[in-house]
């Protein structure tokens, strides 16, 4: 059996306590613990944490990924209020703003996004918002409409190589990912996409992946390696090696890339707000 051990730093855990303790009074969820990120605890110490939004049940069945799949409850209407709120009173100069995938609404909860955007920026003007989006089934009104509302950096991630797609995210399309990426680009916004490493790629197809991006107007690339959520998910098909990662970053580097996260723990959110220092 295939086995790894990767350390993270202590952290403390009086303020981890605090910070969920805030979240579970005003009851809002965060991508940090739903989706099991091996960062949340150095994270959630430095105080910053990002949004989900819209639930906390996706439609769409990815086999990468531990957040809980079914039947969406209806959109809370006083969530964007209460995140910005919190936003507020944690004092966030950079908040992350993401969803579980809404393919039951008409418009894949681009409208949420928009309002939550909105509420930010009256409760705390200063604070810079990134958006993590889903592709709203390429739906260009709805694209559109989370554009218009400018946030600091619009992220989409492609996850993983075109070939993996039918086999890691069936419901997904990868030109379609990437088409969302580049509407983002070509109306003036920070565009932001991610991949996760070790799913049974190899460095060539990431590494077409890169020029694809790049070719879309892609600015920043985060590249992390895939861990299984359990022993029910997608099996991790390579744990990749440092040196790997660090290949990636100086190609994504030469190929143009502003910014680019590669290493094991790399998420889409980790360290997002001191990225575009």
């Amino acid at each position: 059996m295939l086995m790894v051990l990767i350390r993270k730093k202590k952290i403390n855990l009086s303020h981890l306590s605090e910070l969920k303790k805030i979240l579970r009074e005003t009851q809002l969820n965060t991508v940090c613990e739903d989706a099991l990120c091996p960062n949340i605890g150095e994270c959630f110490h430095r105080g910053t944490a990002a949004f989900l939004i819209a639930g906390k049940l996706c439609t769409r069945k990815c086999r990468f990924c531990s957040i809980k799949k079914g039947v969406p409850l209806s959109l809370d209407p006083q969530e964007p209020q209460r995140i910005a709120e919190t936003v507020k009173k944690l004092g966030l100069k950079y908040a992350v703003i993401t969803s579980v995938t809404r393919d039951d609404l008409p418009d894949g909860a681009a409208g949420h996004f928009v309002k939550t955007m909105e509420c930010i920026v009256n409760m705390a003007p200063e604070t810079k918002v990134e958006v993590l989006v889903p592709d709203f089934m390429g739906r260009k009104e709805s694209i559109d409409a989370v554009i218009a509302a400018k946030p600091f950096v619009f992220n989409h991630n492609l996850e993983t190589v075109p070939r993996l797609y039918p086999v890691v995210r069936p419901e997904a399309d990868y030109l379609r990912s990437l088409g969302v990426i580049e509407t983002a680009k070509k109306n003036g916004l920070t565009a932001k996409s991610g991949l996760m490493a070790g799913l049974g790629e190899n460095e060539s197809e990431v590494i077409q992946v890169m020029n694809d991006l790049r070719n879309a107007g892609c600015d920043m690339l985060t590249i992390g390696q895939y861990l299984a959520p359990s022993r029910k998910h997608y099996k991790v098909r390579e744990y990749v090696k440092e040196e790997i990662f660090d290949r990636y970053k100086k190609t994504a580097i030469d190929l143009g890339f502003k910014h680019c996260a590669s290493a094991p723990y790399v998420r889409s959110s980790y360290m997002a707000d001191i990225s575009h220092l």
